[in-house]
């Protein structure tokens, strides 16, 4: 089994890889670094939670270990597609680097342009960047890209999900053509494809996992949901929720539940805590600020559930992640194995337990047709209550209710008949038709009225 000590790294990256406490590559570790080094381009295929971000840090802070970077002119670029994964390299950087004088800046939204600005002018040899904040500070004038040596783009897939391919293709085109490409993804889509074959130069290619599969240490299931009533499905649904973490006990040390959309995020966040549950929402329209401390209190255990949209599906380096629940079955089936790979990481066994309702019975066939295996049901542990006596009355006949119209309408003329009105015939009652109470004078016969 290969050594770190054995993949030619810079002796003051062994000795932080050591106090680091791991001793052996992750296998695109083994199969990257190498090549790296070398200064040959990389194309790292393989799931997350592998260790891709030590697979490119590592030989970067080696061949950056020599030289010293210019003002407003970084010698090294990586494109991360969240403000989390880019806090997340940059912790990497500064775990591995620290017996070594290299500078960083870490460029994402919510941040402060002045202090991103100051760092740059005073040369960074790192620059760990999103794209928009990247091409903001471009703009300004405020950066040059001639100076980078090496590039990465990290989760590139995701790249392409949050629609930052054209941003991708500009950010190449300002940097210099013998520039060094190191490019990971999870899966490979024909528009990534396409970019690698434009920007890549006869890339070493390391493929560690089929695509798109989950982890074997994590144990899946899912519950099949019927909703019932449209407005009370959401709440039906957040019962469930509540009832799956209280199955789970003591096993569920600490949890990520993923949530479609921000709103429900919100929603879903407020609700455990107003059950009680230890609980906080994590989206991209927080403030920078707040999902920091947030991330933090979820690393350090003060947090046990962290209610997040897909914007936390990738990058959140916290090993020991007990559960993933899917709150809503993802849309697209890759982020599936995103999402549970937060769980499961590093050796260690984890589990991902999804709730289907019964409009996501597709995306759920289309995540077990990704990852080619039938994910176990498990049983709801919200027991259905018992319908109500739905049996129907017995049919009323048309004949009837014709009667029965009839009646009522009788008695309601009869109600409404005025009282000391009315003609009267011989006998001195009321004429009130010509039925049964036909004047008895229209009964005689002619000769008999002329006669009378």
């Amino acid at each position: 089994m290969t050594k770190f000590n054995e993949l030619n790294l810079n002796p003051k990256v062994l000795k932080a890889i050591e106090e680091a406490g791991y001793e052996t590559p992750t296998p695109i570790q083994e199969g990257a670094i190498p090549p790296a080094l070398e200064g040959r381009d990389v194309l790292g295929i393989a799931q997350t939670g592998t260790g891709k971000t030590a697979s490119f840090t590592l030989p970067m802070i080696t061949l950056l270990a020599r030289g010293r970077a210019r003002a407003r002119m970084p010698r090294s670029l990586v494109l991360c597609p969240t403000r989390e994964l880019a806090a997340q390299v940059a912790e990497n950087f500064d775990t591995y680097s620290k017996h070594l004088k290299l500078t960083k800046a870490l460029l994402i939204g919510g941040v402060s342009f002045k202090e991103q600005e100051a760092l740059i002018d005073r040369g960074v040899d790192v620059l760990i960047a999103t794209p928009g904040r990247l091409l903001d500070h471009f703009e300004r004038g405020k950066l040059l890209l001639t100076g980078v040596q090496i590039m990465v783009v990290d989760e590139a897939d995701r790249m392409l999900d949050m629609g930052f391919i054209p941003d991708i293709e500009r950010i190449f085109s300002l940097t210099p053509f013998t520039r060094q490409t190191l490019f990971f993804s999870a899966t490979m889509a024909s528009e990534i494809e396409r970019i690698t074959d434009t920007f890549l130069s006869a890339p070493a290619r390391i493929e560690v996992a089929r695509q798109a599969t989950a982890s074997e240490t994590i144990e899946q299931g899912v519950v099949m949901f019927k909703g019932g009533r449209r407005d009370r499905e959401a709440s039906a649904k957040r019962k469930v929720l509540r009832a799956l973490i209280d199955a789970e006990g003591e096993k569920c040390t600490n949890a990520i539940i993923f949530c479609n959309r921000k709103t429900d995020v919100d929603i879903c966040a407020k609700s455990l805590k107003k059950y009680g549950y230890d609980a906080a929402a994590i989206h991209g329209d927080l403030d920078q600020s707040q999902r920091t401390k947030t991330l933090e209190g979820f690393r350090d255990g003060s947090l046990r559930l962290l209610i997040a949209s897909d914007v936390a599906a990738r990058g959140l380096d916290v090993p020991s992640v007990s559960h993933v629940i899917n709150f809503d079955v993802p849309g697209h089936p890759e982020d599936y194995v995103h999402r549970i790979g937060r769980t499961g990481r590093a050796g260690r066994e984890g589990k991902a337990i999804t709730i289907c309702s019964g409009r996501d019975e597709k995306a759920l066939d289309a995540i077990e047709k990704l990852i080619q295996k039938e994910i176990p049901r498990i049983e709801n542990p919200v027991k259905e209550e018992p319908k109500a006596d739905t049996q129907k009355p017995e049919k009323k006949t048309r004949s009837s209710e014709g009667k029965k119209s009839e009646s009522k309408k009788s008695d309601r003329k009869k109600d409404k008949e005025p009282k000391g009105r009315g003609r009267r015939d011989d006998g001195g009652r009321t004429v009130v038709g010509m039925g049964d109470h036909l004047p008895s004078f229209i009964a005689l016969s002619f000769d008999e009225r002329r006669a009378g």
